[in-house]
């Protein structure tokens, strides 16, 4: 009985120890802030982490042409509860959107990471490997070794810039507790907590690397490609319903089946039809598969930027934007609810590969 007096005093000493922890983990977000306002952060990563690396062998550099280019931008509105949500945006800045996140509550990231690659080997014609690009955005996103022809190390990748982010942050803007998205043992994210998000190569990098990591969720705009590869059908450890996305008609993508495709590699049919958000209003019968055809003057260029808030976007005879309900929609939406499932579409081509019938 003498023994056992110990290992119970340590049970009954390290059992609330666990309760806090639990409660803690489980605790709804606070923000730490007297005056709530929206708060802007820009800061360099090559400042925030000294063992970041330019890799100029692929176009990715800190300073061009004379000009800082490592710029890294994070947004937070406390007047807005939260959602306990970060946004991690794998394009350049876009402030117009991230005033739209923040004001639903969400934070938002916008990081700087070894992603210059794209110029150098993703041009026709498709290699052999039909992973291949699909390879490089992985070790681009992760840091580890996942393709021969680039060497990544893990303090260039997406996930540990922006985990140096968030640690800046959390000292730098403590009002806006970016702690809170640091994991337990403070060596990473809580990627659970994760919004992914991109346009055009930044959504197929998001898609690419929500197969590989669980995240919260996945925005795709004007995206994803990768049309010749068939990574999009690898199983995913972010839940399917998580992924959403959003095109032009007009987008060249689009017209050549690289997102419809991508979509039904990812399975988002299963959670009902492409919708047309001009023709339906939200929740747009809770689909995964949004598409727009407003008038962007029968600009292919335009339309493929005019799915994301900016000089693009589509405006009304009032000067509004058009797809403010979309953007909320695909930001905010309840994964659970999700439409009724619909057959592949036959007249979506799955293989890019095969010459063209004429």
């Amino acid at each position: 009985m003498r023994r056992m007096i110990p290992i119970l005093i340590g049970m009954m000493l390290v059992a609330p120890l666990m309760m806090l922890q639990a409660q803690e983990a489980k605790a709804p977000f606070k923000y730490k802030d007297a005056s709530p306002k929206k708060h802007e952060i820009k800061a360099r990563a090559s400042q925030i982490d000294p063992k970041a690396k330019p890799h100029p062998e692929i176009g990715f550099v800190f300073e061009k042409d004379g000009k800082v280019s490592d710029y890294e931008n994070a947004c937070v509105d406390t007047r807005v509860p939260s959602q306990g949500k970060l946004v991690i945006w794998l394009m350049g800045h876009n402030a117009q959107l991230f005033d739209r996140v923040s004001s639903y509550g969400l934070h938002a990231i916008q990081v700087h990471y070894a992603n210059g690659w794209f110029g150098e080997f993703g041009k026709e014609p498709a290699p052999a490997d039909d992973k291949f690009l699909g390879k490089i955005r992985l070790e681009a996103a992760t840091g580890e070794d996942f393709c021969p022809v680039v060497n990544i190390p893990k303090p260039d990748g997406m996930m540990e810039r922006a985990y140096q982010f968030v640690k800046y942050l959390e000292k730098k803007n403590p009002e806006g507790n970016w702690g809170y998205f640091i994991s337990e043992d403070g060596k990473s994210l809580r990627w659970d907590k994760v919004i992914i998000s991109g346009s055009s190569h930044g959504s197929t990098t998001a898609a690419r690397f929500a197969k590989h990591q669980k995240v919260d969720r996945v925005v795709m705009f004007c995206g994803p490609r990768d049309q010749y590869e068939t990574w999009q059908a690898l199983p995913s450890a972010t839940p399917e319903n998580r992924y959403f996305g959003f095109s032009h008609v007009l987008d060249g993508g689009w017209k050549g089946d690289h997102y419809c495709r991508s979509w039904e590699l990812l399975g988002l049919n299963a959670f009902g039809p492409i919708v047309n958000v001009d023709k339906m209003p939200a929740p747009f019968g809770n689909s995964r598969r949004l598409i727009t055809d407003a008038d962007v003057k029968n600009d292919d260029k335009r339309a493929h930027s005019s799915v994301t808030p900016g000089g693009a976007a589509v405006k009304d005879a009032s000067g509004k934007f058009i797809h403010e309900s979309v953007w909320k929609y695909l930001f905010t939406h309840p994964v659970e609810k999700v439409g009724e499932a619909v057959a592949a579409d036959p007249n979506c081509k799955k293989d890019l590969r095969s010459p063209k019938k004429n």
